[in-house]
Formats: structure tokens, C-alpha cells, sequence
């Protein structure tokens, strides 16, 4: 009988309340504003449950096979085929390493001006530190940085609501499919990564849920508040908001615990992935290579803009998860594939080319949808098809 320990849906939901409050969120928020509140609040929420819901089967199929996520990959792209969205998802990771940093860095030096480089290494090495610790050793000091979190975050959120006059801004510089999309590729960049924590619950579709609703509802937060910054406060920079509001090193203490608990889980799944390329790779010293890689990157490059980095994680993944579910969940298929399955990757390299056509289209339910909707349709009749075959 196995002796390892199993993650509790208590520490799994605590992973992924971190991993919902990020600055990114935020300030992608900030992007809904000329919507107005009514349709913002639409388009937040219709692109999480798209995006989350799809993020909630990712994390199922990990938990039930016991599988990280780039090795459930493996089970409908083949040993080889999969190979292919590891190192796209470990580039990703490495991206979202070095924008959560820079993120942070920026905000902390509108609190506390010591220079943007000073505090990139200063979270980097916080987030190293998160790292050498383990998600399983924090315990304690987990929970009591998200409970800082929480209630910072809170404070920082009623004081964007009170006491302002709405700012109706310009005229929509965002449609309604485009932000609905946004709102549904932020999910979508967890989705390569939720089951590097799943496979470890001790209740996987409990835990599938829990994380998944934990996270959705959190980072729909996170985009409100980003949203009400812009609309209310006249200012997409959070820092000044905090300063503003005399909250001083409470202020610091969201920016910086923030994007260690959300980067922390990024670099940790690259390195998790990369074991899927070897297992002789450490994950722990792994994530500490693209974390340094991050601080670097952070220091030395401007990244302020990231929704161009958003569609391509929808792109890439949306097409992704779709072929998974068709493969998994409807034609039961639960072997691991030597080489390529050339089906699944034809079918997906179909949706990531239909992804970027609806790009260039105003489709009210962004692009995600239906992407997925044609490759689960597609892959599903070229498996029965398949399967007529073989009788």
C-alpha cells in the first residue's frame, strides 16, 4: 500500500486561492473598463466559466490518472506528439515567470521607488525561497500569507469602490467577444498545470472542483477589482491606489506575496514538466533555473503589455484541451500512445488555425468555445471512424 501523502481539498483550494490573487489578473482588468460595469461584469464572468470549466476537466483527467499535466498530454498525443506542448507549456511557464515578476516589481516601485531591478531580484529570490520550501512544507506560512492576502485585498478592494464617482471613459476600445476571450484565456494558462497538483489529492474530483472554483472565483475578483480601478479610482496603477489609500507596507505586502504564491506555482509546474521530457531533471531545481531565467528577463525587458501572450495561450491550449476531452472523456481511451498520434495533432493544429481565424472575427462568446466545440466534434468522429475500422 502506498505511503504517499495526498494533498487534502483544504491545501488544494489554499494553492489556488495564491494562485488567483496575481497582478496580472488585475491589471488585465483594468482592460474591461470601457465596457462599462454591466457588460465588464458579463464579459469577466462569461469568459471564466468557459475558460474554468475546461480548466475543471484538465485537472480530472490528472487526478484520476494520477498524471501531471503534460503527462496526461501524452495519453491522446502519444509518448513523442506530446512532447510538443511540454515545451510550448514550459516556455509559457517561463513568460508568465518573468511577467509576474516584472509585475510585481513595477507596482512594488510605485510604493516603495528603490529601483524596478532591485525588487525583481528581491522577488525572484522570495520565490526561490517558495520553491526550495515545497508546496507540501509551507504550511503555516502559507496560510498566513493567504490570509494577509485576503483581507489586504479586501481593504484594497473597498477602497477602490468608496467614495468615487464612476469614470465612464471612452468609447469601447474592447468588444464584447475580445474581452469575454480575455477573460477566458487567463483560466486557459492554468490549464496545462492544474494536474501537477491534482494528481496528488486525495479526492480527485472533489479536488478538480475545489481548485477550479476557488480559482474562478477569485481571479473574477482580482478582474473587478482591476476593472473598478480604472473606472473609479481614475488609475490603472494599483500601487498609487495603495499609497493613496495609507496602506503603506500592508500595500507592499500584497504586491509582493501576491506574485510569489501565484509565480511560485508557475515556475514549479515548468520544472514538473520538464520531467516529462526525463526523469532524471530535478523539478525543484528546474523551477529554480526558469525563476532566474524570469528575474532576468523581468530586469530587462519591458513587458506591459501582455494580451497578444493571453491569445496565444488560448491558441495553443484551447485546441489542446479540446482533443483531450473527445479522447478521454468520449471515446474512453486511457493508454499512453508510443510516437505520434498524427489524428490528435492534425485535429489540433486544425483548431489552433480556426483559433486564430476567429481572431480576426467578433464572435460574442470570444474564440475559446468554439474552437473547442470543432475539435471535440472533429476528433470524436475520426476515433468512431477509426474504431469502424479496426472491426
Amino acid at each position: 500500500m502506498s505511503t504517499e501523502r495526498r494533498t487534502s481539498l483544504f491545501e488544494n483550494g489554499l494553492i489556488w486561492f495564491g494562485a488567483g490573487v496575481s497582478l496580472a489578473e488585475i491589471l488585465t482588468g483594468t482592460y474591461f473598463a470601457p465596457l462599462g460595469m454591466e457588460k465588464g461584469i458579463a464579459a469577466i464572468v462569461t469568459g471564466h466559466v468557459i475558460g474554468c470549466f475546461l480548466l475543471y476537466l484538465a485537472g480530472l483527467i490528472g487526478g484520476l490518472e494520477r498524471r501531471s499535466s503534460m503527462e496526461t498530454v501524452k495519453l491522446t498525443f502519444g509518448a513523442a506528439g506530446g512532447l510538443l506542448f511540454v515545451i510550448l507549456n514550459i516556455i509559457q511557464l517561463a513568460g508568465w515567470t518573468a511577467i509576474m515578476i516584472y509585475d510585481g516589481a513595477l507596482a512594488a516601485v510605485g510604493a516603495l521607488p528603490v529601483g524596478s531591478w532591485i525588487w525583481c531580484i528581491c522577488i525572484g529570490a522570495l520565490i526561490i525561497i517558495w520553491i526550495l520550501i515545497g508546496v507540501r512544507n509551507l504550511g503555516k506560512l502559507n496560510l498566513a500569507a493567504m490570509s494577509a492576502l485576503f483581507v489586504l485585498t479586501i481593504v484594497l478592494c473597498a477602497v477602490i469602490f468608496s467614495g468615487s464617482t464612476e469614470n465612464t471613459g471612452a468609447a469601447d476600445a474592447l468588444s464584447f467577444g475580445a474581452a469575454v476571450e480575455l477573460s477566458a484565456s487567463m483560466p486557459l494558462s492554468w490549464l496545462p498545470c492544474i494536474s501537477d497538483y491534482t494528481r496528488e489529492a486525495e479526492k480527485p474530483r472533489p479536488a478538480a472542483a475545489v481548485s477550479t472554483l476557488t480559482y474562478g472565483l477569485v481571479s473574477c475578483w482580482m478582474f473587478l477589482i482591476g476593472m473598478g480601478a480604472a473606472r473609479y479610482a481614475g488609475t490603472t496603477d494599483i500601487a498609487s491606489i495603495m499609497v493613496r489609500a495609507g496602506l503603506g507596507v500592508a500595500g507592499l505586502v500584497i504586491i509582493i506575496f501576491s506574485t510569489v504564491t501565484t509565480t511560485f506555482l508557475d515556475a514549479m509546474s515548468a520544472g514538473i514538466s520538464a520531467q516529462a521530457l526525463s526523469g532524471r531533471i530535478s523539478d525543484r531545481w528546474t523551477a529554480v533555473i526558469v525563476t532566474v531565467i524570469g528575474t532576468v528577463a523581468a530586469a530587462g525587458f519591458p513587458m506591459d503589455d501582455i494580451t497578444g501572450f493571453l491569445y496565444f495561450i488560448g491558441s495553443v491550449f484551447a485546441p489542446m484541451i479540446g482533443v483531450q476531452i473527445a479522447d478521454y472523456f468520449i471515446l474512453k481511451n486511457r493508454d499512453e500512445r508510443r510516437g505520434f498520434t498524427w489524428p490528435a495533432l492534425l485535429v489540433w493544429l486544425g483548431g489552433f488555425i480556426l483559433y486564430r481565424y476567429f481572431m480576426t472575427l467578433d464572435i460574442p462568446c470570444g474564440n475559446t468555445l468554439p474552437a473547442v466545440a470543432v475539435c471535440v466534434a472533429a476528433y470524436t468522429c475520426v476515433g468512431k471512424l477509426a474504431e469502424k475500422k479496426k472491426r
